[in-house]
């Protein structure tokens, strides 16, 4: 098994209507649920806009934080999913159901392993 992350790609400056993130919710609700069942579920949790973000680095041995991001962002990482599953096929087939529920593109891309 490999676990994958699926990062939900947000178009950034957008809002979305109550009623329109409540139905979503639901969608995604009843996806992590499908996802526990099937026991692929590992860790998911959605992101605050990235103008709430702090970037951290180090210059001469000091932690230097600023306000982030720097770039300008079409879209931003809103969310993501951790899923073990047996193969790419597996998580783009999860990836899918997830696009479909919350109307983003979903990237896909699998955990490094150390050790």
């Amino acid at each position: 098994m490999t676990q994958y992350l699926l990062n939900n790609l947000a178009p950034t400056g957008g809002t979305i209507e109550p009623a329109r993130l409540q139905e979503i919710a639901e969608r995604i609700t009843a996806i992590t649920n499908e996802m526990q069942s099937a026991g692929v579920w590992v860790f998911a949790m959605g992101l605050a806009d990235p103008s709430s973000s702090t970037v951290v680095s180090t210059s001469d041995g000091r932690v230097v934080l600023a306000d982030g991001p720097f770039a300008e962002l079409k879209e931003h990482v809103g969310g993501f999913t951790v899923i073990d599953v047996a193969d790419l096929d597996e998580a783009t087939r999860w990836a899918g159901r997830v696009s479909e529920a919350t109307g983003l593109r979903i990237e896909v891309r699998p955990a490094l392993s150390f050790g």
